[in-house]
């Protein structure tokens, strides 16, 4: 017992302490969890032998990663994307593996070894792509929309591979028994053998492929008709950690089944994730199953960096480096040329070609599968395995590269032509995202006249396609200003995205025209501040009106009438427009409030003043109930 506890404690403290700093350093957490295996491994060599049992282990995490991303694909989101997918997806996946394939033909090795290679090289580091395209906010461009669309053909792709890999294998042992009978014996990714049970054994060939149909039927016809009344039955006992364990036997049933039938488990445990995509239970599999996978792929890459072979890296880094170098060259020229073919351009195209350019994790998955089939030989897998690692590692760098090339198309699209405006109106609105729409849908609508501005060419196509002409160029740019007619204009709306060119624009707005009533979208108090001094009228902070009206719901809720709560809300509303005007008078441009202490101190005054002027009006109410 207390070895086993030795060893938990070694490999959790190692994540604890590995994938915090891995993600703060922006190399996401399957880095953490790599370079976590290799410390405690390799490095102070804290485990040993026993990564290979907790890998084989561990490995279930891959299935129940595959049922979840199932579980995300509904199969009319399927179908709706079947072109990216089918298009953009199998070319890069196809293309990718047949070069990777070739170069290791080249490098000597037969055909099938090759193939199985290049089908684990193909594929790209989810985990890592996925986690810095949303933190650098490029999840909605069009190079973040084909990135996200190639991911998830690999993700799907995963398991035809799973399933073909065994095809390339070479055949498992035959032992003969001492009864004179053949058995064929299954060998672990440990290396023992174990007697393997199955429902196919000594079929016919025509009877395993009914078996193996009539199961993959069962999972779908079980999926639809028999979940929900076992879910119901177990929401029936009140007990959370009954659903759980109900989804824990779904997975672990179905890979069962699977491998008594000789197919993935992978396979089955994603087809049944589709399958149930459209549950009224989907959410509750997916909270329940998740803390699940996380730890058991954490456990997966953690095995995979403590087995990797530290010393052979040190013989020849700068080979295993020229591979990791070769292999995302190659990719990269892949998805260049597939990138060219379905019309991505400049930024767009650059992000796309450089963010899958790495392996993923998904080739430490199918090396590992290929190995325990003796597809690869031990040593080549370990090679293998070092290169994907460094692709990984040298992923943050192609970023960084992406982001250099990103501010030069930045700057050449600056230069874009604005359009020539013909048109003048008592009202300009500058900025035509989400906020300036609803703006000017309600002036519009009402009969008055708007000229809109924007430097988003997608922004103002958009909304000619609706009938709403506008105008393209930088709405902060004097000469545009003044072509839309600033001078003689009644209103202007500063609906910008960028704080500081609403700011810059407003200035400007109003030291060319004093009489201009100006009202200025706000992101928060600061902005405020600064805008009030720039000569903003009217300025509408993002979050506050809804904020309030939130508020209000929650009065409405918690015992105070329609009315009690509307002037609740307006008392607020009326206070905190007077505190906004004081405390800008306070403000220090660049320094933090909470470093201001004459601010502080008034804040916490108008604070009283606001709870206050809400006693009394409470008392007001009593009152008048009493009277």
């Amino acid at each position: 017992m207390h070895t086993f506890l030795y060893q938990a404690s070694i490999y959790l403290a190692a994540a604890v302490i590995a994938v915090p700093i891995a993600s703060r350093l922006g190399l996401g957490s399957v880095l953490g969890y790599l370079a976590a295996g290799i410390l405690i491994g390799p490095v102070l060599g804290l485990v040993g032998a026993e990564t290979q049992d907790l890998q084989h282990f561990a490995e279930f995490g891959v299935v129940m990663m595959l049922f979840l991303i199932g579980l995300e694909l509904e199969p009319r989101a399927l179908w709706a994307m079947r072109h990216k997918l089918i298009g953009l997806g199998g070319l890069q996946v196809g293309a990718s593996t047949v070069a990777l394939m070739g170069a290791a033909m080249l490098a000597g090795l037969n055909w099938q070894v090759g193939l199985a290679i290049g089908l684990a090289l193909s594929l790209s580091s989810t985990a890592i792509v996925l986690q810095t395209l949303s933190e650098k906010g490029l999840m909605q461009t069009g190079g973040g929309r084909a990135t996200f669309a190639v991911l998830l053909t690999q993700d799907i792709a995963v398991i035809p591979i799973l399933a073909l890999l065994p095809l390339l294998a070479i055949s498992a042992p035959v032992t003969i028994a001492t009864d004179g009978s053949l058995h064929r014996e299954a060998v672990d990714a440990a290396g023992h053998h174990e007697a393997h049970l199955s429902l196919v054994e000594g079929l016919p060939g025509w009877g395993v492929t009914l078996v193996t149909l009539g199961s993959i039927a069962a999972i779908i016809l079980a999926g639809i008709y028999l979940t929900r009344p076992v879910f119901r039955f177990i929401h029936a006992a009140n007990l959370r950690e009954m659903y759980t364990a109900l989804a824990l036997l779904i997975v672990v049933g179905i890979s069962f089944l699977m491998t008594l039938v000789g197919l993935s488990p992978a396979l089955g445990a994603f087809l049944a994730g589709v399958v149930l995509a459209n549950s009224e239970f989907r959410h509750e599999m997916e909270s329940d199953l998740n803390p699940f996978k996380g730890l058991l792929l954490g456990l997966f890459f953690i095995t995979v960096g403590a087995g990797i072979n530290y010393q052979l890296f040190l013989k020849s880094p700068a080979d295993l480096i020229g591979l990791a170098l070769l292999v995302i060259v190659i990719k990269g020229l892949v998805l260049y040329c597939v990138g060219r073919a379905f019309g991505l351009n400049h930024r767009n195209h650059w992000l796309f070609t450089l963010s899958l350019a790495q392996a993923g994790e998904f080739g430490f998955v199918l090396l590992a599968f290929s190995r325990q089939l003796n597809l690869i030989p031990i040593a080549l897998s370990e090679k293998l395995l070092l290169v994907i690692a460094l692709s990984m590692l040298i992923t943050p760098l192609l970023f960084i590269l992406y982001d250099i090339l990103s501010k030069q198309f930045s700057d050449a699209k600056a230069e874009i032509k604005a359009d020539k405006i013909d048109e003048v109106g008592p009202v300009i609105i500058a900025g035509i995202g989400r906020f300036g729409q609803i703006v000017n849908r309600l002036v519009r609508a009402s009969g008055f006249k708007t000229i809109v501005l924007d430097h988003d060419m997608e922004a103002i196509q958009l909304m000619r396609r609706f009938g709403v002409k506008g105008f393209l160029g930088d709405p902060t740019r004097p000469e545009l200003l003044k072509a839309a007619g600033i001078d003689t204009a009644r209103v202007l709306v500063v609906a910008l995205d960028d704080p500081k060119g609403s700011v810059t624009l407003t200035a400007y707005a109003r030291r060319i025209n004093p009489d201009l009533h100006i009202i200025v979208r706000a992101r928060d108090r600061n902005h405020v501040y600064e805008l009030y001094r720039a000569g903003a009228d009217d300025i509408v902070r993002e979050m506050f009106d809804t904020s309030l009206r939130a508020g209000r719901y929650v009065l409405e809720n918690v015992g105070l009438s329609e009315y009690e709560a509307a002037q609740a809300e307006q008392t607020f509303f009326a206070h905190d427009r007077q505190t906004i005007r004081e405390l800008a008078q306070l403000w220090v441009p660049g320094t933090p409030s909470s470093r201001n202490p004459a601010y502080v101190a008034r804040s916490k005054e108008l604070e009283k003043d606001l709870e206050a002027a809400l006693m009394a009006l409470s008392e007001k109410k009593e009152a008048q109930d009493i009277g």
